[in-house]
């Protein structure tokens, strides 16, 4: 694994014009990363606990909001509108 990384910093070296790719895509790695994280991690959709809570999405306030961006949408004066089980 060293003389790969060896290597690659060797090319950085001698071009340093490809820098800038790297950089972006690590970035674009990290960021993709870490937003699969946020997904399995933040998402009513997804359950991990079964025994415990086997369906959160029950659970939700109606005013919670698990998504990250949402264009006209004020969730302070949603109501409820559905049973509880």
């Amino acid at each position: 694994m060293s003389s790969v990384l060896g290597v690659v910093a060797k090319q950085l070296k001698s071009h340093p014009a490809l820098i800038p790719l790297f950089i972006f895509i690590g970035g674009g790695a990290t960021m993709s990363a870490m937003y699969l994280a946020r997904l399995a991690l933040k998402n009513p959709d997804v359950s991990w606990d079964h025994k415990n809570n086997p369906e959160p999405w029950n659970n939700l306030d109606p005013k919670h909001q698990y998504k990250m961006f949402t264009v006209n949408m004020d969730y302070s004066t949603l109501k409820k509108d559905r049973p509880d089980f």
